[in-house]
């Protein structure tokens, strides 16, 4: 079982077994459709595919930001008719270094289901191995998910207004250092980030390849960052509760598990003029 990432080699040698299902997480924001076009064009054989927006998220409305959690009892029901079941192990991947298909890694992980990894390096590091594709929608077998009642889908805003600023907690922002700052926003109404967040971009987690970091590095990177922080008292924020949870894999994989998302993220949060905004850097 793997429960933080498997090697592009791992997941070819278990490719044929039925009690791994492969989920095609590709997605880009300027352009909802492009994930589906790219699945259809090719992608691991077998694979099912999963929409960000469609099966990841529920509709946005005037209070939530870009990405709201989905439905819990949809979500389980559409893990159900892509096959997964209570024992099967989940690999997801993308094309973009993880910085989607870790959604759906996290919300596994917080339905109860430990055997979930991301396919380190993702769909590039498949092709340039000249590792198979197909075209042709996968024959599914559905089986039933098991749904708990109260999954473990992180803290709110106002969970992170009563620690942003508490020395026992960290605040971490995985977006990009100019977003963060505020010095551009492509994509939200508002620029800058929450008061009290540190910044780690999630790509700091990746080799020039694309894999992740080995575990050692991980820890030192993000022991520093914690400077003395439990594992469990660390929330981490981006624009809409998505690539921070590359950080949060990150953490898994260096063995200091237990940090929490704040699921809607900076999105969520300008959606309230009297939430506290800043920018520039952290002094």
């Amino acid at each position: 079982m793997s429960s933080t990432i498997v090697s592009t080699e791992q997941l070819a040698a278990q490719l044929d077994r039925p009690d791994w299902v492969v989920v095609d997480c590709r997605f880009t924001l300027t352009d909802p459709a492009a994930g589906q076009r790219a699945y259809a064009a090719g992608h691991i054989p077998g694979a099912r595919y999963a929409h960000l927006d469609d099966d990841l998220s529920s509709p946005i409305t005037p209070q939530s930001g870009r990405h709201p959690l989905p439905d819990r009892a949809a979500l389980c029901a559409r893990l159900g008719q892509w096959g997964i079941g209570a024992e099967t192990q989940v690999v997801v991947y993308d094309d973009s270094f993880g910085s989607m298909a870790v959604r759906l890694w996290w919300l596994l992980r917080g339905l109860g289901h430990a055997k979930v990894a991301l396919l380190d390096g993702g769909l590039p590091k498949w092709t340039r191995e000249k590792r198979p594709l197909s075209d042709a929608l996968p024959t599914v077998a559905p089986q039933h998910f098991p749904c708990p009642d109260e999954p473990a889908w992180g803290v709110d805003a106002a969970t992170v207004e009563a620690i942003r600023l508490a020395p026992s907690h960290r605040l971490i922002d995985a977006r990009p250092e100019q977003r963060y700052s505020g010095e551009r926003e492509p994509i939200d109404s508002v620029a800058g980030h929450i008061p009290g967040a540190v910044n780690w971009v999630f790509e700091e987690n990746l080799d020039l390849d694309g894999t992740y970091l080995p575990a050692a590095e991980l820890r030192d990177n993000f022991m520093g960052i914690l400077n003395g922080v439990a594992p469990e008292n660390v929330v981490h924020t981006c624009g809409s509760g998505v690539t921070a949870c590359h950080n949060i894999l990150a953490m898994e994989i260096a063995g200091l598990p237990g940090s929490k998302l704040y699921s809607g993220s900076w999105s969520e949060w300008i959606r309230d003029p009297q939430r506290p905004v800043a920018t520039g850097d952290v002094a």
